[in-house]
């Protein structure tokens, strides 16, 4: 019992980022107003995002001396800032952080940013995974 205390505490005072693992249709409801940015369709995005993060707003990917982080997972070096790579551009003028919660707006003003420099091969995915069959990416909901 005594363990638990200070562990029930430090949860107390320092709670978790709000984390989202979406799913494909939730995430094709809350992208649908990109269908078409920079010529993508909505079910390459969701490819794109199923493969590059798993839908996970949390994932963090170590990747060649930088941290890929969120459900597009931006890197650190060019997009966003953090302690692990204080030159980096910021391009996005963000905390890399700010990638990790639930709220995706952010990461999407980003990702367009990205799109609209680098375009969609920035995401190594797409190309090799997301270009055929994307009828599988539909969310019949919609």
């Amino acid at each position: 019992m005594r363990s638990f205390v200070p562990l029930f505490l430090v949860c107390i005072l320092f709670p978790a980022i709000p984390a989202k693992q979406f799913t494909k249709c939730e995430l094709s409801q809350l992208l649908k107003d990109i269908d078409g940015y920079g010529g993508i369709a909505l079910p390459e995005f969701i490819c794109t995002i199923f493969h590059t993060s798993g839908y996970d707003t949390q994932a963090i990917v170590e990747n060649n001396g930088s941290t890929e982080y969120g459900l597009f997972q931006i890197s650190n070096k060019l997009w966003c800032k953090s302690s692990q790579v204080p030159q980096s551009r910021n391009i996005c003028d963000i905390s890399c952080d700010k990638f990790l919660d639930d709220d995706i707006t952010d990461d999407i003003m980003c990702a367009k940013k990205i799109l609209d420099i680098k375009g969609i091969d920035y995401w190594l995915a797409h190309k090799a995974l997301c270009t055929e069959k994307l009828e599988q990416w539909l969310c019949e909901k919609l």
